[in-house]
């Protein structure tokens, strides 16, 4: 979901500054509101799990973009089924995103310690490479959607600041310890609005807990679609997230987003879009070293797994008031 997120800044950035392009995003239909007012960007949905399933799937999907009439290909995924569908568009000008693989590897072994390009860059040269450069440095984002009577009940009081916290991540290796985010919880919400986001069975329930637990916080987990958080997300003041798709989703609306990071790290490149450097609160290298251990948070040395604990609670605490005051 992160990647996907991702994209969308870039997107917007590309049609502000080609408006003579049409666009058809390929992605899975959950995906699809992220892109909803983007001008001249359609959405296609490919059904991976059915009809578009396995390599005949893949050639089926194939022929119903190719029925779209398009010019030119941008890969931003570069992955087995993006490969496939490269072989179906023979003939096509097409372009795959650069991943940076061997500088990444370079970064997660020790070999080198310095900023990498970053993702939304590496989306924008795949669009420079087919003819249409994008200039990212002045951003441009949507309005804060209106919030329903329904949504508005997520913000306990209304004269209140409202942050939302996305505690967890794909990997725990790269999540804040939950007893430690309590703590930050407990201090923030005295002053703040905090509504918490989630994903699956397990954080429902968690999130549940923490919400009978401490006073102006809601749990959004398990109770909206896709399209509702992101339009309560459209409206906090700032979102507290791991290094995941939470904090990819506030950053593509213009939310600012204070990020914690375990055994991944920013030079990798996959910071939320357009936020300043300081907002992402590294895991201390000096007792932890060899971090970034992994790009993706799933590889870790034995005694890692909680880094990010090594962010100070009052830091947290303290750079949330710094932003959002």
């Amino acid at each position: 979901m992160g990647d996907v997120a991702m994209t969308v800044p870039v997107l917007r950035a590309l049609t502000e500054q080609h408006p003579e392009l049409q666009i058809t995003v390929v992605s899975k239909g959950f995906f699809e509101p992220m892109f909803s007012g983007l001008q001249n960007v359609n959405f296609y949905k490919a059904d991976l799990k059915g009809e578009h399933k396995g390599i005949f799937g893949l050639y089926k999907l194939s022929k119903s973009l190719k029925a779209l009439q398009f010019d030119v290909v941008a890969d931003l995924h570069n992955v087995l089924r993006t490969k496939i569908l490269k072989f179906f568009f023979a003939g096509k000008i097409l372009v795959q995103i650069d991943k940076g693989r061997p500088e990444k590897k370079a970064l997660t072994t020790g070999k080198k310690f310095e900023p990498l390009k970053t993702t939304h860059q590496r989306y924008a040269d795949v669009f420079g490479k087919l003819g249409f450069p994008i200039d990212l440095s002045v951003p441009k984002f949507p309005e804060k959607v209106n919030l329903t009577s329904n949504l508005s009940t997520f913000i306990s009081n209304s004269e209140k600041q409202t942050i939302g916290i996305a505690p967890f991540a794909a990997h725990e290796s790269k999540m804040y310890p939950l007893v430690q985010m309590e703590a930050v919880i407990d201090q923030l919400s005295k002053d703040y609005n905090i509504i918490l986001f989630g994903g699956g069975r397990k954080e429902v329930e968690y999130l549940k807990t923490v919400e009978a637990t401490f006073e102006n916080t809601q749990s959004v987990a398990g109770k909206l679609s896709l399209e509702e958080e992101l339009a309560l997300i459209s409206n906090l003041d700032v979102m507290l997230s791991m290094d995941s798709g939470n904090g990819h989703l506030a950053a593509m609306l213009g939310v600012k987003v204070i990020t914690i990071w375990g055994v991944t790290h920013p030079y990798a490149g996959f910071t939320p879009f357009n936020q300043p450097e300081d907002y992402a609160l590294v895991a201390d290298r000096t007792q932890y070293p060899k971090i970034p251990t992994s790009v993706y948070g799933n590889k870790y040395p034995e005694g890692y797994e909680n880094a990010a604990g090594s962010v100070v609670v009052e830091d947290i605490v303290k750079k949330i008031q710094s932003v959002v005051n």
